[in-house]
């Protein structure tokens, strides 16, 4: 987890808000975990042009030690030497004095804050608080609302003012006849065996000489 750039001005800007509330123009300096300057303002520019590399001292010193500059200050201040020490070692970015605290996201310190300039005792660290409260807050979601879009140019050009296009009706088709099914055809009648056999017996007579009386054509032709 780091700090984002996002994060760091909403930081710096709700330290800017309680600076210009209490009209107390300050430098604001903002670092990551490993105390690099990730956003810095000096509100009074070009004035007070010191407390600019006191605000990064702040801020480093409270990532430093992941904790308070005034807290810093309170046992620092018992140690003999220890404030030369440590500002001679860190470049001077060490400094035990109030407005100066880590940022903290889920438990985790992912950089610092530092604050100068402020023009009464407690303002640096007023301010610098002021900056951190953004952290309870949610951040703002940025959604995409649709926007109506408008008509056509060329169907507000045909369109006549003040007549309302009525919707085109549904064609209806006439809907085909339902298939009837097809009679079955009649079943021809059971034909008896006598009346068969006696339609078979006339039609063989009717075939055997059909010119009439006498041997037929093929006894002509018999040997005698």
């Amino acid at each position: 987890m780091s700090l984002t750039i996002d994060l760091a001005r909403r930081i710096l800007e709700a330290c800017k808000q309680r600076a210009n509330e209490l009209r107390s123009p300050v430098s604001i300096a903002i670092v990551d975990a490993g105390g690099h300057l990730v956003l810095f303002e000096r509100m009074m520019s070009p004035y007070g042009w010191a407390t600019g590399n006191i605000s990064l001292a702040k801020a480093t010193t409270a990532v430093m030690f992941n904790q308070s500059t005034d807290a810093v200050a309170q046992w620092g201040a018992q140690i003999p030497g220890f404030a030369s020490s440590m500002a001679t070692m860190s470049d001077g970015k060490f400094i035990m004095a109030a407005g100066g605290w880590p940022i903290r996201l889920n438990g985790a310190t992912i950089g610092g804050i530092g604050v100068s300039g402020g023009n009464a005792p407690g303002r640096d660290d007023e301010i610098a608080r002021a900056g951190l409260s953004v952290l309870a807050a949610p951040a703002p979601t940025a959604y995409y609302a649709p926007q109506p879009q408008p008509a056509p140019a060329y169907a507000q050009a045909t369109r006549p003012s003040g007549v309302q296009v009525q919707p085109s009706p549904a064609p209806v088709y006439p809907s085909a006849p339902a298939a009837q099914p097809s009679p079955a055809p009649a079943s021809a009648e059971p034909v008896a065996p006598e009346t068969m056999n006696l339609n078979m017996e006339q039609e063989m007579q009717s075939q055997e000489n059909v010119y009439g009386d006498g041997p037929a054509a093929s006894d002509q032709y018999s040997e005698k």
